[in-house]
Order: structure tokens, then C-alpha cells, then sequence
């Protein structure tokens, strides 16, 4: 078997991501502390945003309205427009902040890039993944780009289709088992689980431990010799 196609996550797998994202729902958390306890707006937010997922998508741009209604529901009448506007420009620096890529990324794609084509499979706001790839200096390395509103068997399977390889012939590398790792075995790929800290509660999903096509990767790096040594 020969593996041509590999695709990978971006966010926490290629640069970090969920720190940002934790940083500013700590700030939330201060913001709101008058209201509620931090474990309440912690849980009410998780709540606010698995809502809105199906409306607003995933990305920093629903986060951030998803922590506007946050501070909706637990401060009611006593939301001030100061309080909002500071939520909002938490939710811009979120948008803003710099990309920092994990230890020994390029190189490592670079490497991969003589084992098969590199496709980025990521989801969220397009502008805001689009403008994170080109911070990254990434971009060339891949030759292609699918930004998705979320990552299902039927998605994998388009991809495949579209790059003209057989779902064996596939590989998916990423830190989310719920997004990466399990609809790239049901598709039929081959499936690499790189695991983050931080990691968002909703991305959790049992760890497929006896499948015959998934591997645990402490990092990165380890990914062109485990694809190397697929039979």
C-alpha cells in the first residue's frame, strides 16, 4: 500500500490554538466573576456554544458571540454596554493573535511532503483560518486547501474523491478525535491522533485504541515514520 494523500488539522496541530481560546475564557470569567462563579460561567458557556454551533459554526468569531450571550444571560438587566463592548474587543484579540507554530513544523511537512500531497483539513471562519495559513508561512507546502464548516465520513469522502485517491490510500493527522480521528476511519483512511492540552471539551471522543488504521503520535515529527511503516 502506498499512501498519496495526507491531511492534516491546522489549529493545535500545526499551531497553537485552545490557549488563545482558554485565555479569553478566563477573561470572560473576570468579566462576569460580579454575576456568577467561575464554574457557572465556565458551564454556561460551554452551553451557549454548543447551541450555536449549528448557527454559527466553530471558529472565534461564534465563540465571541457565544460569550456576549453568556454575559446576557447570567448579568440580565445589569449588562452594561461597557461590559459588552469589553467582551467584543476580548473576541477581537482573539481574531488577532499571532500564530505560533508547534516545535519543528515545517520541517516535519517538509518531509512528509516527499511521502505524499499535503491537503490542510481544517474547520471554522474561513477569513480567519485563511489569515492564520498565511501568517503561518505554511501555505506552499500544501497542495490544497479544504476550510470546512465541520469534519464528517462525508466530508473525508469528498476530499478524497476530489484528490483522486482511494480512502486506503489516505491519511488524517489532528488532535480531535470527535473531528479528525473518527470520520477519517469511517471514511475508510488511515487515521493519526496527536493529542494537545487544553484540548476543548467538545472534541473529546473515546480513543479507538484496537483499530487497525488509527496510531497515537506523541508529536508531529512521528508522523512520516509511522506513514512510512504502514504495510
Amino acid at each position: 500500500m502506498t499512501v498519496k494523500l495526507i491531511c492534516l488539522d491546522a489549529d493545535d496541530t500545526l499551531w497553537h490554538n485552545m490557549r488563545h481560546f482558554n485565555a479569553t475564557e478566563e477573561a470572560l470569567v473576570a468579566m462576569l466573576r460580579p454575576f456568577a462563579d467561575a464554574d457557572v460561567t465556565r458551564e454556561r458557556l460551554v452551553e451557549c456554544e454548543t447551541r450555536n454551533l449549528a448557527l454559527y459554526g466553530y471558529g472565534a468569531k461564534g465563540f465571541t458571540l457565544s460569550m456576549v450571550e453568556t454575559a446576557v444571560e447570567l448579568a440580565g438587566d445589569h449588562l452594561s454596554t461597557s461590559l459588552v463592548a469589553d467582551i467584543l474587543a476580548a473576541g477581537r484579540t482573539l481574531l488577532a493573535h499571532p500564530v505560533e507554530l508547534f516545535d519543528d513544523v515545517q520541517a516535519t511537512l517538509e518531509a512528509l511532503s516527499h511521502v505524499g500531497r499535503l491537503v490542510l483539513v481544517t474547520k471554522g471562519d474561513l477569513l480567519h483560518q485563511e489569515s492564520k495559513l498565511a501568517a503561518s508561512g505554511l501555505g506552499d507546502l500544501f497542495g490544497g486547501i479544504e476550510i470546512v464548516s465541520d469534519k464528517t465520513a462525508d466530508t473525508f469522502t469528498r476530499i478524497f474523491a476530489r484528490y483522486g485517491v482511494a480512502p486506503q490510500e489516505a491519511v488524517m493527522a489532528g488532535d480531535s478525535l470527535r473531528s479528525d480521528i473518527h470520520p477519517a476511519l469511517s471514511a475508510g483512511a488511515w487515521a493519526a491522533y496527536i493529542p494537545q492540552e487544553g484540548a476543548w471539551s467538545h472534541e473529546m471522543a473515546a480513543v479507538p485504541e484496537d483499530h487497525p488504521r488509527f496510531t497515537l503520535l506523541e508529536r508531529l515529527a512521528d508522523l512520516p515514520g509511522w506513514i512510512r511503516s504502514l504495510p
